[in-house]
This record gives C-alpha cells, sequence and structure tokens, in this order.
C-alpha cells in the first residue's frame, strides 16, 4: 500500500509541473502557444535531414546557401571572367629612373648651301639623269665641297654625317672624268674605277647611282653571287667595278681574266664600316694588287665618322689629301676654292673631334621599358605609328639575326590581323594589315636583293633588321628608327638612325633602354648627342583604341579615356597573345629560347668601356624571357660563350658510342684492306665477322 501511494504521488507532482509550464507559454489572449525559432544546426545541411527540418528551414527569413551551390556558383564566376596567365606583368619591376641630364647643343651641318649645280660646269646629260641636280636648287654642301676637289684630280678624305649625299660626292666627279676622257672608254678596256663598299646592299645602291652613260659600264662582285656569272662579266668587261672586299680578294686570287692596268680611281665607301667588319687584311691586299700594276690613281676615302682605324687607312692609301669635314665647329672655311688651296689637314686632328653631327630634321627619342614589358611596348609602339597615326616606314635594329626571324614571325601572327581582324564587329582600325619584312646576314642573296627592293619601293611597312642595313643605304621615306638593342657605340648610334631623315626629309628615331641602361643617354650626351625622353605609359595607352585587347567582360560599359588600370590590362591581354603562340607547339618554343640565347650572347660582346652599363649579371634571365613570350626561365639553355671565343665545346660523348665508333672505323679499314690487296699476304686479306 506504502509503494502505490508513493506512485500516486509522484504522477500528481509531474501533472501540476507540466500544467504550469502550459499556463507559462500560453498567451493573455488564450491564443495557441508560439513556436520557438529553432537554431539552425550543422544536421540541416546534411543529406538525411527530415522533412520537417527543411520546412522549417523553409520558414526562416534567411536561407542559407549549401557549400556545393556556392562551389558551383564560384565556377560559373571564374568561366565568365577571362583567364590571364600573365597577371603578374607589371608586378616586380625595377623603378625607373629619373633622367636628369643637361641640355646638350648638337652640332649641325648645312646640309645645303645657297649655291646650285649650275655653277659646277657638268656635262648636260650627267645633270638630267640625277634627278637631285635640277629638282634642289640649293646643293648639299659636302657634295659643293668635295667636288671641285675630285675634279681637279686631288685625294680627299671626307667626313660627313649619314644621308648628306656622299655617294653623289665621288659618283658625280668620277662619272664626269670618265666621260671626259680623249679616247671613248671601251669595254673591254677594264676597270677604269674601284669602289668599295661594306656590305651587298651598299653594291647594289652604289650600282644604281653609277650608270648615266651607256658606254660607261658598271659591273658588281659581291658574296652570294655565282662566281662563275662574276667571271663571265669581268671577262667581257667592266669599267667601274663596285665590290666588298672579300669577294674582290677572292677573284684577285682565283681569277685570271681580272686587272688593273688602267685603273685611275680607289673609292672606298663607308671606310670605318669596312674596317669593323674586319676587311683590313683584305684591303691590304687590294692595295698591293693596284700598286703592282698601277702607282698613280686619285684616292677617295669617305666615313661618317673618322675611327683610328681609318685614320691608319688614310696614312697608307691617300697621296697629300684635302680633309673635308662639313660639321661647323670643324669646318670654319665657307669657301671651298680656298679649302682647294690649303695644304691637307692630317686626319688625327679630326680624329681628335669626338662629337657627331645629325640632321636639324631629326629628332631623337629613348624610353626606359623594363625587361617584362618590351615585347607589349614593342608592339604598342608599332600599331600607334603604322596603323592607328599617319601611314609611316619603320625600321628595326635588333643585335643578332635569331632575334630577327623570331620577331618577324611573332608579329606576323599576332599583330597582322589574319582571321581575328576579318571577324563581324571589329573596327576598320583593327583590320588594317601591317606589312613585315626582315633582312640579315644569313639570309640567301637572292632573298635579300627581294626584300631590300621591296622596301625600296613601298610607301608603308615594317623592316626587322641587323645592322647590314645600317650603313650606305639610302631608303626613301623612312620617317621612324626604332633600335629595339642598343647599338655597341656612339658611332654605330649615328649611323643607325642616319637611314632616316636624309637630303633634308624630316625623321624620328627612338632608343628603348632597360633600367640598369639608363646610364646610355649620359654617353650620348658626351657626344654632342641630344636625345629627349618618351614615356612608356603613353605608348601603352595606344592600345585603347584596338578593341582586339579588351576585357570581355559581362555587362562592362564603354572605356572611356585612358584609365591606368585598362591599359595595364589591355597589355596583359596583349602579351597572353604573344605568349600563347609561343607555347601553342615545340617548335616555337625552341625558337623563342634560340633567340633568347642569341640576345644574351650577343650582349656579352659589348666593349669593355661600356660592361658597367651592359653587362650580364644585371639582367633577370625571367623577366628578359618574357619579352621573348616564355612564361618562365628557361632551364635548359646552353653554356654561354665568353665575349670573343669561338670555339664552341661539344659535349663528351658516352664510352658505348666511343666503342661503336672505334668498331666502324676498324670494320671499315679491315674491308678497305681485303678490297685492294693483292692476294699475297695472307692475314690482311681475312675479314672478321661480328
Amino acid at each position: 500500500v506504502n509503494s502505490q501511494s508513493l506512485m500516486t504521488l509522484v504522477c500528481l507532482s509531474t501533472l501540476k509541473q507540466s500544467g504550469a509550464l502550459k499556463r507559462k507559454l500560453q498567451s493573455p489572449h488564450g491564443n495557441p502557444p508560439v513556436k520557438r525559432k529553432r537554431k539552425l544546426s550543422i544536421n540541416t545541411f546534411r543529406k538525411g535531414a527530415t522533412e520537417a527540418d527543411r520546412k522549417e528551414e523553409g520558414s526562416s527569413p534567411q536561407k542559407p546557401t549549401p557549400k556545393k551551390q556556392l562551389t558551383d556558383k564560384r565556377n560559373e564566376s571564374q568561366k565568365n571572367k577571362p583567364f590571364i596567365k600573365t597577371s603578374s606583368l607589371f608586378k616586380n619591376n625595377p623603378d625607373i629612373p629619373e633622367i636628369h641630364r643637361k641640355a646638350v647643343q648638337q652640332l649641325q651641318e648645312n646640309v645645303f648651301t645657297t649655291d646650285s649645280f649650275s655653277q659646277l660646269d657638268l656635262h648636260p646629260h650627267l645633270v638630267r639623269f640625277y634627278p637631285v641636280l635640277h629638282l634642289f636648287c640649293l646643293s648639299p654642301s659636302v657634295q659643293k665641297q668635295t667636288i671641285p676637289v675630285l675634279l681637279q684630280g686631288r685625294d680627299a678624305l671626307v667626313r660627313s654625317q649619314t644621308g648628306s649625299g656622299k655617294t653623289l660626292a665621288y659618283g658625280i666627279p668620277l662619272v664626269q672624268s670618265l666621260q671626259g676622257m680623249e679616247s671613248k672608254i671601251q669595254r673591254s678596256d677594264g676597270p677604269y674605277a674601284l669602289v668599295l663598299v661594306p656590305t651587298r646592299e651598299v653594291c647594289g645602291f652604289s650600282f644604281l647611282s653609277l650608270g648615266p652613260f651607256t658606254w660607261i659600264v658598271p659591273g658588281v662582285l659581291m658574296g652570294g653571287e655565282k662566281r662563275k656569272s662574276e667571271k663571265a662579266r669581268l671577262r667581257k668587261g667592266i669599267n667601274i667595278l663596285i665590290s666588298t672586299p672579300g669577294r674582290l680578294v677572292d677573284h684577285i686570287k682565283s681569277t685570271e681574266c681580272i686587272h688593273f692596268r688602267r685603273t685611275q680611281w680607289l673609292i672606298i665607301d663607308e671606310a670605318d664600316r669596312i674596317l669593323d667588319l674586319g676587311f683590313e687584311k683584305d684591303v691590304a691586299v687590294i692595295l698591293n694588287a693596284l700598286n703592282a700594276e698601277r702607282e698613280t690613281r686619285q684616292n677617295v676615302l669617305l666615313s661618317a665618322t673618322l675611327t683610328g682605324g681609318v685614320t691608319r687607312l688614310a696614312d697608307i692609301s691617300l697621296n697629300d689629301p684635302v680633309s673635308i669635314s662639313i660639321a661647323d665647329e670643324i669646318q670654319k672655311v665657307p669657301d671651298p676654292a680656298s679649302q682647294i688651296d690649303r695644304e691637307a689637314s692630317s686626319a688625327s686632328n679630326c680624329m681628335e673631334q669626338e662629337n657627331f653631327a645629325v640632321p636639324e630634321t631629326l629628332k631623337q627619342y629613348f624610353m626606359i621599358v623594363p625587361s617584362k614589358l618590351r615585347l607589349v611596348t614593342l608592339a604598342a609602339f608599332i600599331l600607334q605609328k603604322c596603323k592607328f597615326e599617319k601611314r609611316h616606314k619603320m625600321i628595326i635594329f635588333f643585335s643578332s639575326c635569331e632575334q630577327v626571324e623570331f620577331y618577324h614571325e611573332l608579329l606576323v601572327k599576332v599583330l597582322s590581323g589574319g582571321s581575328e581582324s576579318e571577324q563581324p564587329g571589329r573596327s576598320s582600325l583593327s583590320s588594317v594589315s601591317l606589312q613585315f619584312l626582315r633582312l640579315h646576314g644569313d639570309m640567301e642573296q637572292e632573298e635579300r636583293t627581294e626584300v631590300f627592293q621591296e622596301f625600296l619601293k613601298s610607301k608603308t611597312g615594317i623592316l626587322l633588321c641587323t645592322d647590314v642595313a645600317a650603313r650606305g643605304l639610302d631608303l626613301p621615306q623612312v620617317t621612324w628608327i626604332v633600335q629595339y638593342n642598343a647599338p655597341a657605340s656612339p658611332a654605330e648610334y649615328i649611323h643607325r638612325i642616319g637611314r632616316t631623315a636624309r637630303i633634308g626629309c624630316h625623321g624620328n628615331s627612338l632608343l628603348v633602354l632597360a633600367p640598369s641602361e639608363a646610364e646610355y643617354v649620359s654617353l650620348l650626351a658626351s657626344h654632342k648627342i641630344n636625345v629627349s625622353e618618351l614615356k612608356m605609359e603613353k605608348v601603352l595607352a595606344s592600345l585603347m583604341k584596338d578593341d582586339r585587347f579588351k576585357l570581355h567582360r559581362p555587362g562592362s560599359k564603354k572605356s572611356c579615356g585612358k584609365n591606368p588600370q585598362e591599359v595595364r590590362e589591355r597589355a596583359t591581354v596583349l602579351q597572353t597573345k604573344f605568349e600563347n603562340h609561343v607555347h601553342s607547339s615545340e617548335g616555337t618554343v625552341r625558337w623563342a629560347k634560340k633567340a633568347l640565347q642569341s640576345f644574351l650572347c650577343a650582349y656579352t660582346t659589348y666593349p669593355k668601356n661600356l660592361k658597367h652599363i651592359f653587362h650580364i649579371k644585371s639582367l633577370h634571365l625571367g623577366h628578359v624571357a618574357k619579352s621573348f613570350g616564355l612564361r618562365d626561365a628557361p632551364q635548359n639553355l646552353t653554356a654561354l660563350p665568353t665575349a670573343g671565343s669561338k670555339k664552341k665545346t661539344k659535349p663528351r660523348p658516352k664510352r658505348s658510342e666511343l666503342l661503336k665508333k672505334t668498331h666502324g672505323k676498324r670494320r671499315l679499314a679491315e674491308i678497305l684492306r681485303s678490297e685492294y690487296s693483292s692476294g699475297m699476304d695472307t692475314g690482311g686479306a681475312k675479314v672478321k665477322k661480328k
């Protein structure tokens, strides 16, 4: 009984507590109790969540998204955004230094004088043949001062800026004197004049300049042509022989019909370049051959710069020469008659003057560009000048043949438009095609001549070349010279920019330097060469005019103005296009590495006095690789040769390969002995089988 009464008391107390709890939860108006909001737990997102939990989840004001849905949304947003692999193009670049330089007063030359060619008493047919003689009422200064000296039979050492008309300065008196000889010249007489030039292209240009009279036959000897056809021309006869030194020495040693018995003129054009190319010994051989057959002749040396080698060459080849220099600070006597009468000044005095004269109509610029941005900056500059502005004709200089080949192929594929520019919706500017040509020393002679003639006749175009086109070429309508790799000396700089602003025309030049090479500007200023700075950002901003390099985002508005961030994005898109093309096949990657290696080899060949500016250790290999379209620094480049070393180290062969080679040689020797043995010796005739 006691146990039963105890159980009933416990049940009553439990009922009282539950009734009190119900009364507590009821509202004062008698409404049903309000359900408590359940806190969200991790179980809600589990796969095994109940339907009640899902209903309760739906009734909550903020619906949480599952993790799987979040990741899916992120993937979709990443798909909508363009994937750019080269986002670090503008990161970790060295700071561009500020160039503090004093204003430099450049040397100026009077390219034209106030006198006309009518005062020179030239043959009427000669005046009609050269259009420059009657198109200009003012004659170039170098011609006005040189022609009277040469017509009097004097030797001359001529120094004048590039593009001032030095070729006609010796060509006019040469042809004038030959046509005025008492006995008419016959083709079979052989050479009356010998013209030495440094390169094949200068040969062709000089040939076109020396042919006004039909009975005076000019001819060309140069490398790359067939010796058999050249020997045939020599047998028929050449009166004005234009040749490169190496090929002429070859014919002197091997061709019997060549002779210099009637040679009255020796003209060495671009004398400093001839010596730079290593033809000093060849010139000595030619001088000995000339002196052996005829000692008296008229000698002329012409160059834009006077170096120590030119001074030595003048001492051994010129006889009592008249020194003609057109720069105002050097040439102070305006009267040509007094110049003729005075004694020849020594060439060493000209050598002391290390300042270079530049045409007044030439505007010179330099641009400091980090290594990673060199490729996109060059492409933006080409687009700006040759597509978006007035039509320009441009020459771009590189330091090696491999770079010319690589960049020509790369720029043609990426910038020339192709299938992309033909797509609907493209702007008319992006559909304009660019004409790229290339010229370097490793090309076949026929191809070099074809490219030279094509660029000569075209009104627009971009010529990528080495220093083979830096001397003696008169290329009309060239408005821009770009030096993508800095020249090895200020004299070479002068010759490169001399391809523009010729004979009074206007021209521009641009020198591209890395931040570590900024001191080169001060070096140019020390030689009275004044260059102005062109900002890299201004060049890259031209990419805003081409919609091919625009990032296409959903809902993006049209770009207004030159937003620096958008300029960087477009430069990154352009760099990505270059890298995608380079990495499209193993062959193009190998080609880019070969071009990179040739650039590094050329970088080690700068002269000793410029090593503090151009040193291989100052280059960041990964950043330089970006300018060749490579995403990373290549690891498998072969060891670079030191400057001046020509021997190539071969990889050491394995022992098994050596054994194979020796066995093969021994086997071949045994076969030969058995084949040609007389049969008398028993041991030598047997051939052991393997």
